[in-house]
């Protein structure tokens, strides 16, 4: 199975692509989108190169599903809606493209990646050199993005099978007055 792992950013959105074959990872390619070359005022702009960009990817390499990073709630208000318009043209590019997309947060592909949710950029790099048998670190955007199809190739059979064996139902959120469904 190919799959396809995104970490958005609105200036570079990483991406990394790995072959998975039971417990057998291998590396087919990574790199960053980068929006750098358009103004920095010019936000739909940098919306269109993200989702070209991860529409190319998806042509490029023809994965089989995808895993997005879930965005954080940053500190400053404005930097999180920016960075969750960025995740959403990511989005949008893999199911219009007709993958299945699974959502890992960072916490979550740092653990199944590094071993503890905590760990800094620096060990996520290595750690992905190391499961992939790279000769030289990825970038950091890279290596987040192929952490994440680390995660997709490892918890994605697990999440599988759970569903074969109890079929999810949607539900709604009873604290909400029309209902949440998720």
């Amino acid at each position: 199975m190919r799959i396809l792992g995104i970490d958005p950013g609105l200036q570079r959105t990483g991406f990394g692509v790995v072959d998975a074959d039971g417990p057998r990872l291998a590396y087919v390619a990574s790199g960053t989108i980068s929006t750098l070359e358009a103004p920095r005022g010019d936000l739909p702009q940098r919306i269109r190169i993200i989702f070209d960009g991860v529409r190319e990817v998806v042509e490029r390499y023809r994965p089989g599903c995808a895993s997005l990073e879930i965005v954080f709630v940053n500190v400053n208000p404005q930097s999180t809606l920016l960075l969750g318009q960025a995740r959403g043209a990511a989005l949008a590019a893999l199911v219009s493209s007709g993958l299945a997309v699974s959502e890992y947060t960072a916490l979550q592909m740092k653990k199944a990646t590094v071993g503890h949710g905590l760990a800094n950029k620096g060990q996520v790099q290595e750690m992905v050199r190391r499961l992939l048998a790279l000769s030289a670190l990825p970038g950091r955007d890279a290596a987040d993005a192929l952490g994440l199809a680390i995660t997709q190739a490892h918890a994605g059979a697990s999440f599988a099978a759970l569903a074969q064996a109890s079929p999810l139902k949607r539900r709604q959120h009873a604290q909400y007055r029309q209902g949440r469904t998720y």
